[in-house]
């Protein structure tokens, strides 16, 4: 993917809403990131601290440009601030302290990293319990995607009529396009969910 995108002179463009969701290792999830800037790619990333952090409500992240020297960030950065200046001029504080505090204080930032891991775990754990309790009640239909896709959200493969029975039927809310929270589920609901899940596709 990085040479390909060398070859045609483009610009990488990363978003990094769930950084750490992927593995539980925030490093291992930044690993293409830090891969494209070793092979000398300029890059855009929008990350996010909103759900890592559980900071919801503080809509907190960064937005970064790797550029290729000095010179080229200061004309970046006077470009950036000429965008943003309609939008919201000066973006809200009390996250980016609170993000700030957490990533500069040795004893928090090892408190989270653990919490993201753990958070991680459940998530792959409950994608593991879903597709069990789909496989079990006789589901004749290929659900490995369900362990084998990563992160907070799931893509079930699910229609549009399915998705709204799902939700008529057993109070199952998703999008249309099939997509479900993972991080919803839990070891009291997920049997609920997966019954439904087969109910609706078989």
């Amino acid at each position: 993917m990085s040479n390909l995108i060398k070859q045609r002179n483009l610009l990488p463009f990363f978003d990094m809403a769930y950084q750490g969701f992927a593995t539980g290792d925030i490093d291992r999830d930044a690993s293409a990131l830090r891969l494209f800037i070793q092979n000398g790619h300029r890059v855009c990333l929008s990350q996010s601290f909103a759900k890592n952090m559980g900071l919801y409500g503080e809509r907190i992240g960064a937005f970064t440009v790797v550029g290729s020297s000095q010179e080229e960030a200061s004309r970046i950065m006077s470009q950036i601030k000429i965008i943003i200046r309609p939008m919201y001029s000066n973006p809200p504080l009390h996250g980016a302290r609170i993000a700030s505090m957490i990533l500069n204080d040795a004893s928090l930032r090892t408190q989270w990293l653990k919490d993201v891991k753990e958070m991680a775990q459940r998530i792959i754990m409950m994608r593991a319990k879903l597709r069990n309790v789909i496989e079990s009640e006789g589901s004749t239909r290929n659900w490995q995607h369900i362990t084998e896709q990563i992160g907070m959200f799931c893509f079930t493969g699910m229609d549009k009529s399915q998705c709204e029975r799902l939700t008529k039927e057993f109070s199952v809310y998703l999008t249309m396009d099939g997509r479900i929270s993972v991080a919803g589920l839990s070891s009291s609901n997920v049997e609920w969910v997966g019954k439904g899940i087969h109910a609706v596709t078989k």
